[in-house]
Order: structure tokens, then sequence, then C-alpha cells
């Protein structure tokens, strides 16, 4: 299995690339190839990094995609893993490259990993939707069949590549809050480890992922609690996702009208983060 994620549009709160980087490191995930930069990338936007080594000798980090691989438990196969930023230029060149790896190595079924904003509340579980182009897959692996239309992200593209290609490929997508979007949420990436682990069948420690998203839901939820507005936002969330789950609960519907906009709480919210 390939696991893909990319930072950048497909990646809020950077849940997807947050739980392909622990993944990695988890099992010890060693490169073994990487995408030259030059062709994809805007420079201007995403931009290199300078860094001192020792003797203060300037090196630049270019940005990189990078494939990775690491055996999976006793099975005798292995997990590759590709990482990077989502690159700005030929996106089908680049997915063809990405394809052209994926055969070389033998991929079998390729997962990519995003993170999407939603009306949704920081205190509840995350929500997981998977996805897959074919039935047969959808079927083996309980998934639904995206009804999606709209603008895509590299995600999208890859996703249409690899069909051509017919290699077999699925998508699992965490629901972030709109209003801690630009936060980085562990609660987001612990969500995406946990199913990966369970499609491959695989036991993964999660004990710092888990203390992380305490803290991050512990913070939100104070900043939360101490605007009446805010806690009116969130428990009109709250409500609107418990009537999703029980259609038959007579739950009284909060007054939207009276409360203040997603944007407005998500501005305060993430600056009193960064304060922190």
């Amino acid at each position: 299995m390939l696991i893909a994620a990319f930072e950048g549009w497909n990646d809020a709160g950077d849940g997807a690339s947050g739980a392909g980087a622990y993944l990695a490191r988890r099992w010890g995930a060693e490169p073994f190839a990487t995408i030259d930069p030059e062709e994809f990338f805007d420079f201007t936007a995403t931009r290199p990094e300078v860094r001192l080594e020792r003797g203060g000798v300037r090196a630049i980090d270019w940005p990189e995609t990078r494939f990775s691989s690491a055996p999976l438990g006793s099975s005798g196969r292995d997990v590759v893993f590709l990482r990077g930023a989502e690159p700005q230029l030929r996106w089908r060149t680049f997915c063809d490259l990405v394809v052209e790896v994926a055969r070389t190595v033998g991929i079998e079924l390729v997962v990519t990993l995003g993170a999407l904003l939603a009306e949704v509340p920081h205190t509840r579980p995350v929500r997981i939707t998977g996805t897959a182009q074919d039935h047969a897959l959808s079927d083996r692996l309980g998934l639904q069949q995206s009804r999606y239309e709209g603008p895509t992200g590299i995600v999208g593209v890859l996703h249409e590549a690899l069909s051509r290609a017919g290699i077999p490929s699925a998508s699992l997508w965490a629901s972030v809050p709109a209003y801690v979007g630009q936060t980085p949420s562990p609660k987001a990436a612990l969500a995406l480890v946990s199913h990966v682990s369970d499609l491959l069948g695989v036991t993964v420690p999660t004990v710092d992922l888990d203390v992380a998203a305490a803290a991050y839901e512990r913070q939100v939820d104070e900043v939360v609690s101490a605007d009446e507005e805010a806690s009116a936002y969130v428990h009109s969330l709250e409500a609107a996702l418990d009537a999703d789950d029980d259609e038959d609960e007579d739950d009284e519907e909060l007054d939207a009208g009276n409360l203040p906009g997603g944007d407005a709480l998500a501005d305060e919210v993430e600056r009193y983060l960064r304060d922190r």
C-alpha cells in the first residue's frame, strides 16, 4: 500500500500531513526516492529555506516530495509513504511520475489522506469520510463513492491518474472545525492514523498523539468557554450534529441568526492559540 499526504490545500489543520508524518516516523520509514522540485514548484510561493550547518556554512533546503518505505509487521510486505507539499505546476506530469513509482515498486492500493474545513464542533469525535471511485473497492473497504463536484487539489488529480493506470485507490478525509482551521489539529491526525491502522490491520501506538489531541481540545475549550458568543456557536454546531445522528430527537433549535459568524470566531480562537 502507498499512503500519500500533501501539505497545502488538502491539509486543513495539518491533519493529513501530520498523520502521514506520524505513521512514517512510528514505523521507521526509510527514504528511497524523491521528485525533483524544479519543474513543479513556484519558489516564490513555496520558498526554499536557508539553514546554517556546522562551521557556519549556509545550505539551502528545497521543497521536497519524498517516497519512503517501512516493513509492515511480519507480513513480509512494505508500506510506502509519499509526503510533501502540494506542487503549483505541471500536475499531470507530477502524477505520472507518482504512477511510475507505484508501478515500479508493485503498489496494489493507494490511500490518500486529506483534511477539510467543516462546520463541526471541536468537542466531538472527528468524522472521517472514506471514498473510492471503484464500486468493488468501496464495498470491500466499507467506503462510499465520492459524489463531490467542484475545485480539486493534487489529491483529486492523482486519483484520476491512478484510475487511468488501473491502480486501485481510496481516500480518507478528516473534518476539521472551520473556526480553528489554521491551527494544527493533532485530533484530526489521530483520527486518520486510527483509520489507516484499522485498514492495514495493524496496531499503532498513539500515546503521544493522544496527549497532544487532549491538550488541543483543552486549549480550544478554554477560549470558547470564556466567550458567550463562541460558546453559543459551538453549542449550535453540537445540536446540529446531534440532530443528524438522531433524527427522532426533538431538540429546541438555536437561532443561528443571533450567533456570530464562523470567520470572526476563527480569528479570535487562532489569535488566542498563537499567544499561548
